[in-house]
């Protein structure tokens, strides 16, 4: 190492001279301390609750789907009967026989069935989904901030940590900065603030959709 101190009071100190390879140091040690946070129990738990969410919203819309075509179903079956019905009065009054209405209690049937099919499609477009997409936003929104706070108190860690093993060379020169946005720490902050700002755009959707929920109840 040469350095003419006169000129550059200022030094840094790193592992390595290879800058690629200490990205990839870097880079490898943040992923190692952000896998180490998805471990810890409230973090997993966030994350649970998120799956459970985003479970009960995809099983409302395979319900959704499967309610529709059996209402489609249904009805194209009600135009069956509905048609040979009408042929079969037809075909009665052309050979001077009484109506036969045998087959109405069939198709009244088949159009209550109908009702109620598109009865529970109406409540499970405009009040299950929305509320259930209400809660797995909430619950990604939280999951995220769960994982920022873990992974911050792990980089306030490492930082202490390092300060720690710091405090020899303090003695010597006095005064010793450390620019921790620079190292491990600094990347793991980093990822924490991407991971609330995307809590806050989720929480923000969900906000959206509940005013909207809101404002049709209302009408």
């Amino acid at each position: 190492m040469s350095f003419d101190l006169a000129r550059t009071p200022t030094l840094e100190a790193v592992s390595t001279e290879d800058e690629h390879l200490l990205a990839q140091d870097l880079q490898k040690r943040a992923e190692e301390s952000i896998a180490l946070a998805e471990t810890q129990p409230e973090v997993a738990a966030a994350a649970e609750a998120q799956d459970a969410a985003e479970d009960h919203l995809s099983r409302l819309k395979k319900a959704e789907r499967a309610l529709s075509q059996f209402a489609k179903e249904l009805r194209e079956q009600a135009a069956a009967t509905t048609l040979a019905a009408i042929e079969a009065l037809v075909e009665s009054a052309c050979s001077g026989e009484k109506p036969d209405f045998k087959q109405l209690p069939g198709l009244a049937a088949i159009e209550s069935q109908t009702g109620l099919a598109m009865r529970a499609i109406e409540k499970i477009i405009e009040h299950l989904i929305p509320l259930a997409q209400i809660a797995a936003l909430r619950g990604a929104s939280q999951a995220a901030l769960t994982r920022a706070r873990a992974i911050e108190q792990m980089a306030q860690e490492r930082a202490e940590k390092v300060l720690g093993q710091m405090r020899d060379a303090v003695s010597d020169e006095m005064v010793l900065p450390i620019d921790m946005s620079k190292g491990v720490s600094g990347a793991l902050l980093a990822h924490a603030a991407g991971l609330k700002k995307i809590a806050i755009q989720v929480s923000a959707n969900a906000d959206e959709i509940e005013r909207a929920y809101s404002e049709r109840r209302k009408k």
